[in-house]
């Protein structure tokens, strides 16, 4: 597997794969890797022919400096890891190589509406900064197909949306969210919880899981349910940002009559924030 440092030699590298008639799928990350990244890289490889991965960890995105400054740098396992999983190519930039301007004359890529809901609502700035970089890191590696976890359901929305509205020619190829044993969506935060925190954590699934079981029962009081569960996490020793039964195309708050619908959850868990989602269709009466 290479290492690239610099724009252009990972575009040398793409350059030259695309003249030999080869497809690219590329798996953006902030490193600290875990199974589910590795499982992005998997499914990558199946749809392209040479799949690069980039580690960068986004300071635009980062609405709380102590957030960016706490988060995992693993830079070395991550490299075994990608190794031992067949990555082709790891793009690995510095921050000035990315932004070489200061970072409030920096060119930003805004996506109205998606952007300022839900996690943007808690995060504000965040997807300005997530679409910036995705954007650039696009502009860079230039694949036919990239591949993003539905875990972050609002993100692969939002990248869908940039995409579309900004005439890229990517393929946004969603992947299954990948799960512990007791049902805890993988993350990188979770390196963080301690051993009573880390007990408690899939606790989030399981309210998402008692919402969809009864939506699908026909309950369609959507503000009860999301006060129930908010109340429910809170009583568990979380602090709930968020409960929402939102329709799945847009994110929408849904009409009774909606049967595609995504329930979405962020909760603290002491200074470590959980989320998680659920998709389900409805069955039509």
């Amino acid at each position: 597997m290479n290492v690239f440092k610099d724009i252009q030699s990972v575009r040398d590298q793409v350059a030259s794969w695309k003249q030999a008639g080869l497809s690219i799928a590329f798996v953006p990350t902030m490193g600290n890797l875990h199974a589910g990244h590795l499982q992005l890289v998997a499914q990558a490889k199946q749809k392209a022919d040479r799949v690069v991965v980039s580690i960068f960890v986004n300071p635009m995105q980062f609405n709380e400096v102590d957030d960016f400054s706490a988060y995992p740098r693993t830079f070395e396992g991550d490299v075994e890891l990608l190794k031992e999983v067949s990555a082709d190519a790891l793009f690995a930039p510095s921050n000035d190589e990315l932004y070489p301007t200061e970072q409030d004359l920096t060119t930003k890529v805004i996506v109205p509406g998606l952007s300022d809901v839900l996690e943007g609502e808690y995060r504000p700035g965040h997807f300005t900064g997530v679409a910036t970089v995705v954007c650039k890191l696009f502009n860079i590696v230039q694949p036919d197909i990239s591949c993003f976890g539905e875990k972050d359901f609002q993100q692969l929305m939002l990248i869908r949306r940039m995409v579309a509205e900004l005439n890229s020619p990517v393929q946004i190829e969603a992947i299954a969210t990948q799960r512990e044993i007791d049902g805890l969506a993988m993350s990188s935060r979770n390196n963080r919880l301690d051993n009573q925190q880390r007990e408690k954590a899939p606790q989030v699934f399981q309210v998402l899981t008692e919402i969809a079981d009864l939506l699908k029962t026909g309950n369609k009081d959507y503000l009860a349910l999301e006060q129930n569960a908010t109340a429910t996490l809170d009583s568990r020793g979380f602090k709930a940002e968020y409960v929402a039964i939102r329709r799945s195309s847009d994110l929408a708050m849904p009409s009774i009559e909606d049967r595609h619908l995504v329930v979405l959850v962020a909760a603290r868990l002491g200074d470590i924030r959980l989320i998680d989602n659920i998709s389900l269709s409805l069955n039509s009466d």
